[in-house]
This record gives C-alpha cells, structure tokens and sequence, in this order.
C-alpha cells in the first residue's frame, strides 16, 4: 500500500467491545491492532486481550480522549477499537490514477445515512463484481460497526473507493470520461432499455432527499426502475441491488 494513503483509507475501525471481539475471532479478517483506554474496566476486556493474543494482534492503550477520537464514536466505542485492513479499499484518486483502465462500472453514494442501507449495499456490490463503491466521508454513513454487521461483514473485502463528498468524486469520475448515471422514478429512460456506455458511474441518493442538487447537476442519463402494482420506488439498498445485477446481466450479453 502506498505511503501516502492514510489510516483512515486503509482500515475499517470496529468499535465497542462485542464487535471487536468478534473481529478477532474471524482468521478470515486481518486486524492491525487493537486499541483500549487506559483505565477501561469491566466484562469483555480480558477476552479481547486474550483472542488478540492468539492472533498476534498487537494491543495498544491510550487515553480515553484518544481513543473517542480515534473510534470516531465516543458514545460508543466502550473504551475499545480494532483497525481491520479493508485490502480493497483506496482513495478514488489513487484509483483513478493507477487502475482507471479496470474501472468500468462504479456505484457513488449520495447522502446515504443509513448504515443498513449503506452495509447492505456493499454487499451486493461486491457479489455482483462491481468495480468500485464510492463511499464519500462527508454526508454518508461511516463505514462503523453497524455498516460491517448489515454488510455481513463483506465491508472488509468491499472495493470502497474513499472520497471527500460524492460531488467531488463524480466530478472526478466525468473528468476521467465516466458516464454519469442517475436514478429517479421520472428518468427519461428504463434501467433494462437505456444504453449504458463505459466506464458508467450510478450514483444512488437517499430515500427522501434524492441526489443532491451539485451531484444531480452532473447526472448525463437519468434512469427509473420500472414498477408495477402502484409502487412508486425501491428503498436504495434494494435500488442498487436492481442496478448491480442489470450491470452483470449486460456483462453477459
């Protein structure tokens, strides 16, 4: 991993005390070390320190301030956190400027808040093959404990590509040549019909808001689901579920 790419664009940060136990005991997921408060007492400490030992996590302390920093959620975080390495996670840039040729099909989130939501749109994503996801650090959910739990845990091994805002990130995308897809229940054109060309990027918006108004500005096709029975649209995880596998489905043609 290059130098240059920061922690915060290479690990996922697990906190409290249940999840990051049960990171540890997952051989399936690498994790960098683990992190408790100085001071931190009670049930579930003694485990952590013991399943890091078997795995040779390094275990480190800090004071509690550092470690509500550094967790990102100091409701929350119990007086403990885990780095785990997400090995297909990278900046958008860094992507762009070393493997845009492998890049032909991304999804960009666009003021997504729900963690389920978000969890469970990496997971089809990912099993659907899709080049990258766009997970902005500004108005999307952080990719927490809850995100990992609704992806299934398929968060770690997600292709998130790391980004500041989604307006930033498609803009960067359009200026590489990306096809700026959006969805909306009144686009001019039928997912299944549209022509589609590469590299494409679907950027999907909230429930209740849509896109916003800068990331809707560089949508190039828009596009609706079709729906029957008066059903007026798909929750967004489900929304890119339907994206996702139209793109594997053309993949095929």
């Amino acid at each position: 991993m290059s130098a240059e790419i920061s922690p915060k664009d290479r690990f996922i940060t697990v906190y409290g005390r249940n999840p990051v136990h049960e990171v540890l005991l997952d051989d399936s997921v690498h994790v960098d070390k683990v992190v408790i408060a100085d001071g931190a007492r009670g049930s579930g400490l003694r485990e952590i320190q013991q399943a890091a030992r078997r795995r040779g996590v390094e275990v480190q302390h800090a004071s509690a301030e550092r470690v509500k920093k550094l967790a990102g959620n100091g409701r929350q975080d119990q007086g403990v956190f885990a780095d785990v390495v997400a090995p297909r996670m990278r900046p958008l840039d860094v992507a762009l400027e070393q493997d845009l040729a492998s890049l032909r099909a991304v999804l960009v989130l666009d003021g997504v808040t729900t963690p389920a939501n978000v969890g469970m749109i990496l997971r089809s994503a990912t099993a659907a093959g899709v080049d990258g996801i766009v997970v902005p650090r500004k108005g999307v959910a952080s990719l927490d404990p809850l995100v990992v739990k609704a992806s299934a845990g398929v968060a770690f091994r997600a292709p998130i590509l790391k980004a500041f805002t989604a307006a930033e990130a498609v803009g960067s995308l359009k200026r590489q040549g990306f096809h700026v897809v959006g969805l909306d229940a009144g686009g001019d054109d039928d997912l299944f019909a549209a022509h589609l060309p590469e590299p494409v990027a679907f950027v999907l918006g909230s429930e209740t808001a849509g896109l916003t108004p800068e990331v809707a500005d560089l949508v190039d096709t828009w596009v609706s689901i079709p729906m029957a029975a008066g059903v007026e649209s798909l929750n967004v995880s489900a929304a890119a579920a339907v994206v996702c596998f139209e793109l594997v489905r053309r993949s095929r043609l």
